[in-house]
């Protein structure tokens, strides 16, 4: 299809219809809320993604699509994540340097956070202009969240959506070459709930073929992520709410609704029973298209993989400058034996953390130790792994000194300019910081390897400190390894 399109807004062909993006000021085009799938709604609203129906006339393409998220995004993310209204939510957006289908440059396929219940494609910190300025496309997908995306239904299909982030891959397969990209060099990549999204991609044999490498910052998965424990879920939706967890009984409900009963999950139950823990709507292992537990399914993964954490995550935050507050050490305790920990580690773990607080706790638990676990794993088994710890601080009122969830994407992106960054990161954070973390990111999407100043875990449990002076270090999270993994 040729263009009769003025250039500054120029017309591609997919496999529905035709869309116009829009030229940027730096040369690179964009084109916002694509359809990859029909409105989950009506009866579409529990079911499989349905690929959209075929349109003939141009699909405006500038504007971001609407969200899954239904509620002010300052609720319930620290990135600054718009709520946009609508039906479409399965959408994606492309940042493409150009459109020369010959280029056959990679692309980097961006699943946001927002611990499965929150967050969207359309934030400011997730633009590719960085990223298409070094040569790499990005795409950044909308997906169904919460009960609609991960409720354990009987009489609806599992892992609702991650069957989302399948079919938007399958439309990046199909049709990413008429923006310039190659479909045979896709890295999947993700942070916090999106970093869990890709370890669950990995251990989906449906997804294989549709990705060659894989970015896991800040992966967060459910624990213990089995079908006996999402079916808890739904029974407790039923016990606290009285509704059942049916897709019939839901399929009617209005957003807001649902929403009433997703918070009912998070508070105590009827019968003085606790909160049901983060992430209980999550993926999890079903049996069929997820067949096992991250855990047991990454280790053999022979995909390339980067993944780390921040060396803070969620810490709890100083408040007026001073230090976090603590905990008493028996209501610590409690917690970390609730975590797993028997009475040794825990007792390593307060020598090791002085002053610690829960969430101190949590940050080991839900991040640090599993991707510890995993880089172990697949470093017995030589599968290409890259660890990082990501260390640099900022000045952000009440983070001063801490390295905490999310401060990593505005580097990661090449990004610290934008809506929110300074208020997060604090005054002048160190460009050339951006540049390394970016410029590895580039390099693994581009060559499946970070640089030559980066080896893979098992060579020595090779580890990369990011820090304004970035270095690698040889074991240097061996304490973190030892007191949860004893």
């Amino acid at each position: 299809m040729t263009s009769t399109e003025p250039q500054d807004h120029p017309v591609v062909p997919t496999t529905r219809g035709p869309v116009r993006g829009e030229r940027r000021t730096d040369g690179s085009l964009r084109f916002l809320g694509i359809p990859y799938a029909q409105p989950p709604v009506g009866e579409l609203r529990f079911a499989a993604p349905v690929p959209p129906r075929p349109w003939t006339e141009v699909l405006d393409a500038t504007a971001y699509g609407p969200t899954a998220q239904r509620r002010p995004f300052s609720e319930v993310t620290t990135i600054p994540e718009p709520t946009i209204p609508g039906e479409s939510v399965l959408n994606l957006n492309v940042f493409t340097p150009g459109l020369a289908p010959a280029a056959a440059l990679p692309v980097l396929v961006w699943i946001h956070g927002g611990g499965f219940v929150a967050g969207c494609s359309a934030s400011p910190w997730y633009d590719g202009a960085a990223f298409n300025r070094d040569g790499v496309i990005v795409v950044s997908i909308g997906y169904r969240l919460g009960i609609e995306g991960f409720l354990h239904l009987p009489d609806a299909p599992d892992n609702r959506g991650v069957r989302d982030w399948i079919a938007a891959l399958e439309w990046v397969r199909d049709n990413i070459a008429s923006f310039g990209g190659d479909p045979a060099k896709v890295t999947v990549a993700g942070q916090s709930a999106g970093g869990g999204a890709v370890q669950t991609l990995l251990a989906t044999p449906s997804a294989r073929g549709l990705f060659r490498a894989a970015i896991s910052a800040s992966g967060a998965v459910a624990r213990p992520q089995d079908r006996a424990t999402a079916e808890a879920v739904s029974r407790a939706l039923t016990a606290r709410t009285g509704v059942p967890a049916t897709a019939a009984a839901l399929r009617s409900l209005s957003d807001e609704r649902l929403l009433e009963l997703q918070d009912a999950l998070g508070e105590a139950g009827p019968d003085g029973g606790d909160a049901l823990p983060p992430l209980s709507l999550a993926p999890f292992a079903d049996g069929e298209l997820v067949p096992l537990p991250v855990p047991q399914a990454l280790p053999d993964a022979e995909t390339p993989l980067l993944l780390g954490f921040t060396a803070h995550e969620f810490a709890a935050p100083a408040e007026d400058g001073g230090d976090a507050d603590t905990e008493p050490e028996d209501e610590l305790l409690g917690l970390l034996g609730a975590l797993g920990l028997n009475e040794h580690g825990a007792g390593r773990f307060l020598t090791e953390h002085p002053g610690a607080n829960g969430g101190d706790a949590i940050t080991d638990w839900l991040f640090r130790a599993p991707a510890l676990a995993l880089a172990e794993a697949r470093a017995e088994r030589e599968r290409p792994t890259w660890l990082y710890q990501f260390d640099w601080s900022g000045s952000a009122p009440g983070r001063a000194g801490q390295a905490y969830h999310c401060i990593d994407l505005p580097f990661a992106f090449d990004l610290l300019d934008a809506e929110g960054a300074e208020a997060a990161l604090g005054a002048a954070p160190p460009q050339a910081l951006a540049d390394a973390v970016h410029g590895a990111w580039v390099a693994f999407v581009r060559d499946l390897d970070p640089g030559t100043d980066w080896p893979p875990y098992h060579h020595g449990r090779a580890t990369m400190r990011w820090t304004a002076e970035p270095r690698t270090e040889h074991d240097p999270l061996r304490t973190v390894r030892d007191i949860w993994h004893a």
